[in-house]
């Protein structure tokens, strides 16, 4: 896939910071921002993944790793500081990490809860209010992505929690949209499709098949589906964009093929 051109109109990439790099989704967009010539921030917990993943990526000279539990305030407020070290600010923010655990209602305890909302959230939250604050003293324009999920909008049994910080960052997508946009700074949120295979939050072989058995388009997420989509928010080309969540995920979010009435074949 070619990637979009991040340099058209007279833009410059100065550098995209990318949490949860190490995650499935996080090395897609990690790669496709390499592709397209930017500097890489990559931030996760781990020091050794992340060098891996930085040398696999090959992003441009300049590109760095940090390793950090961002749900630590004084980490998230180190990275920042980091950035304006290093970049004075960056010029993308993709606000990735995030975690899926399983649980019901009933049995899930008070640090789960907050464990979830905590790094689904509050991380977000914090570090696009740093990250914006260096944007505007540098009188940069940027763009910040939040990687939501089309559990923002339709309830999962098992997984409220999730749903409910998905919904919540949706909502705190628009409303950073709104209050940054005075300064040139866009906020969207992507929603990808599904891609089994993670070690954050490990599936069954189960969920996996029927997933896939009720996505309209009949297939799961491949590496250029919602990084392209990320990329695309990022660049010129959407440059009258801002405050709205874009579900990139095969038609799973409007609909759901796994309930039928068998008598109403197609034709």
């Amino acid at each position: 896939m070619n990637a979009p051109d991040l340099t058209a109109r007279g833009a410059t990439v100065t550098g995209a910071v990318i949490t949860g790099a190490c995650g499935i989704y996080g090395g897609w967009i990690a790669d496709a921002f390499a592709r397209a010539g930017a500097k890489l921030c990559l931030v996760d917990r781990d020091p050794a993944a992340l060098a891996a993943r930085l040398a696999e990526a090959q992003g441009a000279a300049g590109s760095f790793t940090v390793a950090a539990d961002l749900t630590d305030d004084a980490a998230l407020h180190a990275l920042a500081d980091t950035l304006g070290e290093r970049w004075g600010a960056p010029d993308v923010l993709v606000n990735n990490a995030g975690i899926y655990p399983s649980g019901f209602l009933l049995d899930i305890g008070a640090a789960e809860w907050d464990r979830i909302l905590d790094i689904n959230l509050r991380v977000p939250f914090l570090l696009t209010q740093r990250v914006a604050k260096l944007m505007i003293a540098a009188g940069r324009p940027g763009s910040i992505v939040n990687i939501s999920s089309g559990a923002a909008h339709k309830m999962r049994r098992s997984v409220v929690p999730y749903c409910l910080s998905k919904t919540a960052l949706d909502r705190l997508t628009k409303g950073y949209a709104l209050e940054l946009a005075p300064y040139g700074i866009r906020v969207n949120a992507v929603e990808p499709g599904f891609a089994p295979g993670s070690t954050a939050s490990p599936l069954t072989a189960a969920h996996v098949e029927a997933t896939l058995a009720g996505i309209p388009l009949g297939r799961a997420s491949t590496p250029d589906d919602a990084a392209g989509a990320v990329l695309f928010l990022c660049s010129p080309a959407a440059a009258y964009i801002t405050g709205t969540s874009l579900a990139v995920d095969g038609g799973n979010s409007i609909g759901s093929l796994a309930v039928h009435q068998a008598k109403k074949a197609a034709l």
